[in-house]
C-alpha cells in the first residue's frame, strides 16, 4: 500500500512510548508501520581504522555516542521561574517532558540529604496560556502561592507549609479556560491580588487585556475588578511598599514591548481605585523608547530598565517631585531581555551590613552575561565573579542570590550565590537545580562554543553566531574529509541564542557534525540598532545572515559545501523555509512549527504577534514575495517538517500547506504533526521522535553516512 509522509504522532499521557506511537495516513487513517530504512543515493563512506592516539577513524556523522536522544529528551526540564519566601526556602517552578510537559512548584529540600517538595497537587499544572507564551505564572507572598493552573486557567491559592495542601480557587469559573492571569503580586493593603488579565471569551485573537484586583477576603468568589484598561497590552503592575502607588508598563498595536512602549505610575485611593496617572517613560516622542521591568525600592523610589539614549537597556530611576529621569550607569550592553514572556527580573534590591541599599543586576555584553552589585549612589559597579556566562533572573535574600544561569559545561541551573557583608564579593557558588544534574557525565563529549564574528552582505556591518566543532573523544575523521553542518536560525525572530550547554546541539556534534547557532541581524542582546535591521526585511536581513555565516565557515575550511542543512523553530523555521526558497546555500532544511505564508499567519495568529508582521515586513507585495508558500518552484532540496496541532501562534495549516505543495512539485518531502502539542514541543516523546528524525531524515538524503543509532525513519514523499 502506498503510504503518505503525513505522519500523526499521538501520545499518551499514561501510556508509555512503545504502545503510544501510532502513525496515521492523513485521508484514510490508516495505522501503519514505519517504512524500512533505505540508503542515500550518495556514497555511504564505510572507512574504519584506527589512529595513533587510539580514537577510531569513521566519517562524520557516523559516530557513536552516549548523549543519545533519550538523554536530550530526558533532560529537557524547563525552568519557569524562582522565588523566595520570608523564611528564606527556594521555590522553584519546573516543566517535565517525562510527564507529558506538567509544570510543578517545587520547594527546597528543608534539610541536606532530603529529596525537595513538589507543592502542586498532580491534578494541577502551574501555566498561564496569557499572551500564548505566558510566564509569571505564580507568586510566593508569606506562606502562601497564588498561581495559575493550566487546565482551567484559573486562578488558585494554596498554602507552601504543606505538601498536602489543597488549591483553593479565587476567580470565577467561566466554564472554560477563556480568561488567564498573569504577573500578579499581592496587595496587603486591600487583602487583594492585582494581576494582569486577558479575556478571550468573545475572541481568542481579539482579546482584552487589563490590570484587575482579585478579592481575597469574600467567602464567595466575585468579578475580578478592573484597575487599569482602555491599551491593548499590559504587564509588570508593581505596587510601592505601602500599597500607595502602582506602576506598570504598556504598549499598544502596532508596537511589540521592545518597539515602543510606556510605564505609568497610578495613586491608589482609599478605595483601592487608580484616581491619579502619570506617565514616568515613553510619552515623549521625541525619545524612542521600550522601558520595562519597574520596581519600587524598600524607601519608595521608582527604578526600571530603558533604552533611551545610547539605545541599550539600562537602569534608570524616577525622581517624582520633578517628574525626571536620571540613568544609574550608562552601559552599551544589555540590562534586560524582550519581553516574550511575563514575570522576569533582571535585578534586585539588597542590603549591605551597613544598611546601604544596592542593586544586584546582571547584563549581557557581546555575548556573555555578568553578575554584579551596583551602587547608584556612588555611580559605581562591582562585577562578581561566578562560572555563569549566561545569565537570565536573580532572586535574593539576605546574603543571597539565587542566579538562573548557565554556561558552556553548565545546563540551565539554579546557583544559590553567597555573598560577603559588603555584597561585592562572592563567598560560595552552589548549584541546587539543574535541568539536567547528571548530564556532567558526558563533559568529554562535549563541544566547546566558539564565538564568531562574521561579514555580511552590508558592508561594515557583521552579525554573530556561536560555532560548535564535531567532538567526541573516541573517534575522528579523516583529514580529507569536511564534517556536516546544520545552521540553526532561532526564533523570535526578536530574540538571542546563547553559547552555553545544550544537549540537543552536543547530540550532533558528538555524532560527527558541526552545529553553528546565529545571531542575525534583529537579535537581541547587541543593543536597539542591531535589533532594528530587520525591521521591513525579515525575510531578507535574516537569511542572507545565515547564508553568509554558512559562507563564512566554508571558507574558513569548517564545513562540507555540499552537507550543509538549515534548522529552526518558529520565526526560526520561517527563516528555514525562505533560505531554502529564496538561496541556494543549503542541501537539506527542518522547519519546526514553522512559518510558510505571512498573510495566513497575520490573519490567524494571536492578538500579541498580530501586528508584529507589519513592521518586519511591510506591505502587501512585500508580505507575498516573502512567503516561502508562493515560491515552491523555487525550493530544490529536500525538507522535513514538525508540527503541533495545538498550536495558536504558528497553526498547523502552514505545515500542512508548504507540505502538499512540496510533494506535489516532486521534492523529498516528510511531515510529523503532534497531537497535544502548542508551539513548542514539551513531551519528552516528541522530543525525543524530532530530534531522531531530522538526524536521520539529513543521512539519508545528503549525509553519505550510516547512523550508528537504531533509528527507523519515517518514509519520505518522492524518496521511499
Amino acid at each position: 500500500m502506498a503510504i503518505s509522509t503525513l505522519t500523526r504522532f499521538s501520545t499518551s499521557a499514561t501510556s508509555p512510548l512503545s504502545s503510544a506511537l501510532i502513525f496515521r495516513h492523513f485521508s484514510e487513517r490508516v495505522i501503519f508501520t514505519v517504512a524500512t530504512k533505505k540508503k542515500s543515493q550518495h556514497q555511504v563512506f564505510k572507512t574504519m581504522a584506527f589512529s595513533q592516539d587510539n580514537k577510531t577513524t569513521a566519517p562524520y556523522g557516523s559516530w557513536k555516542s552516549p548523549i543519545t536522544a533519550d538523554v536530550v529528551s530526558g533532560s529537557s526540564k524547563r525552568l519557569g521561574g524562582t522565588a523566595v519566601d520570608p523564611q528564606g526556602h527556594l521555590f522553584w517552578l519546573e516543566s517535565r517532558p517525562s510527564e507529558s510537559g506538567r509544570v510543578v512548584l517545587v520547594k527546597e529540600a528543608c534539610k541536606a540529604g532530603d529529596e525537595p517538595i513538589d507543592i502542586t497537587p498532580p491534578e494541577f499544572a502551574v501555566r498561564t496560556l496569557a499572551q500564548e507564551y505566558g510566564g509569571g505564572a505564580f507568586r510566593i507572598s508569606g506562606d502562601t502561592v497564588f498561581f495559575s493552573n493550566y487546565k482551567d486557567q484559573r486562578l488558585y491559592k494554596q498554602a507552601t507549609s504543606s505538601k498536602d495542601s489543597c488549591p483553593v480557587p479565587i476567580t470565577p469559573n467561566y466554564g472554560g479556560p477563556d480568561i488567564s492571569y498573569a504577573d500578579g503580586i499581592f496587595d496587603s493593603r486591600f487583602n487583594r491580588y492585582i494581576t494582569v488579565m486577558e479575556d478571550r471569551r468573545v475572541s481568542s485573537i481579539n482579546s482584552t487585556t487589563t490590570i484587575t484586583a482579585v478579592p481575597l477576603g469574600d467567602v464567595n468568589i466575585p468579578e475580578p475588578k478592573v484597575l487599569v484598561s482602555g491599551n491593548d497590552f499590559y504587564a509588570f503592575p508593581r505596587l510601592d511598599p505601602k500599597g500607595e502607588r502602582m506602576a506598570w508598563i504598556e504598549w499598544s498595536h502596532p508596537n511589540m514591548p521592545w518597539d515602543q512602549s510606556e510605564l505609568w505610575v497610578g495613586y491608589i485611593s482609599e478605595n483601592g481605585d487608580v484616581y491619579k496617572r502619570v506617565c514616568v517613560a515613553g510619552y515623549d516622542p521625541k525619545i524612542v523608547e521600550s522601558p520595562t521591568e519597574p520596581k519600587w525600592s524598600p524607601t519608595g523610589e521608582l527604578y526600571f530598565i530603558t533604552d533611551r539614549k545610547n539605545g541599550f537597556w539600562n537602569l534608570h530611576k524616577w525622581v517624582e517631585s520633578k517628574n525626571e529621569v536620571l540613568p544609574l550607569y550608562p552601559l552599551n550592553a544589555e540590562f534586560a531581555r524582550p519581553l516574550w514572556v511575563f514575570g522576569m527580573n533582571s535585578y534586585e534590591f539588597i542590603k549591605s551590613e551597613a544598611g546601604k541599599t544596592l542593586i544586584a543586576c546582571t547584563y549581557r555584553h557581546n555575548g556573555k552575561s555578568y553578575l554584579g552589585i551596583l551602587d547608584d549612589v556612588q555611580g559605581s559597579f562591582s562585577q562578581l565573579d561566578i562560572p555563569f556566562t549566561d545569565i537570565d533572573n536573580i532572586t535574593s535574600w539576605n546574603n543571597y542570590l539565587y542566579v538562573e544561569g548557565a554556561s558552556a559545561v553548565q545546563p540551565s541551573s539554579v546557583a544559590k550565590v553567597t555573598l560577603d557583608g559588603h555584597k561585592l564579593n562572592v563567598v560560595d557558588f552552589k548549584i541546587v537545580w539543574s535541568s539536567s544534574s547528571d548530564c556532567l557525565k558526558y563533559e568529554s563529549y562535549f563541544s566547546q562554543p566558539e564565538l564568531i564574528e562574521f561579514p555580511t552582505e552590508v558592508t561594515g556591518q557583521n552579525a554573530y553566531a556561536y560555532y560548535y566543532p564535531p567532538t567526541n573523544p573516541l573517534y575522528q575523521a579523516s583529514q580529507e574529509e569536511k564534517p556536516p553542518l546544520l545552521l540553526k536560525s532561532h526564533g523570535g525572530p526578536t530574540a538571542e541564542t546563547r553559547g552555553t550547554l545544550n544537549l540537543s546541539i552536543q547530540y550532533w556534534t558528538s555524532r560527527g557534525w558541526a552545529f553553528v547557532d546565529v545571531n542575525y541581524g534583529g537579535s537581541t542582546g547587541y543593543g536597539r540598532e542591531f535589533r532594528e535591521r530587520l525591521l521591513g526585511r525579515w525575510g531578507i536581513v535574516d537569511v542572507d545572515d545565515c547564508c553568509s555565516c554558512a559562507r563564512f565557515l566554508l571558507e574558513n575550511g569548517k564545513a562540507d559545501k555540499e552537507r550543509l542543512c538549515i534548522t529552526g523553530g518558529s520565526a526560526g523555521g520561517y527563516t528555514t523555509l525562505a533560505a531554502l526558497a529564496f538561496r541556494d546555500t543549503f542541501r537539506a532544511g527542518a522547519s519546526l512549527y514553522g512559518v510558510a505564508d505571512l498573510s495566513l499567519l497575520r490573519a490567524e495568529t494571536h492578538k500579541f504577534e498580530s501586528r508584529y508582521l507589519d513592521k518586519l515586513i511591510g506591505d502587501e507585495k512585500a508580505y507575498f514575495d516573502r512567503s516561502p508558500i508562493n515560491f515552491v518552484d523555487k525550493f530544490s532540496c529536500p525538507i522535513i517538517l514538525f508540527q503541533g496541532l495545538e498550536d495558536k501562534v504558528v497553526p498547523p495549516d502552514q505545515a500542512r500547506k508548504i507540505y502538499k505543495a512540496l510533494k506535489e512539485k516532486g521534492l523529498p518531502v516528510a511531515l510529523v504533526e503532534y497531537e497535544g502539542e502548542q508551539h513548542g514541543f514539551r513531551k519528552a516523546e516528541n522530543i525525543k521522535f524530532t530530534l531522531e528524525q531530522q538526524m536521520v531524515f539529513f543521512a539519508r538524503l545528503i549525509g553519505r553516512f550510516d547512523v550508528a543509532d537504531p533509528i527507523t525513519p519515517i518514509k519520505i514523499d518522492n524518496f521511499d
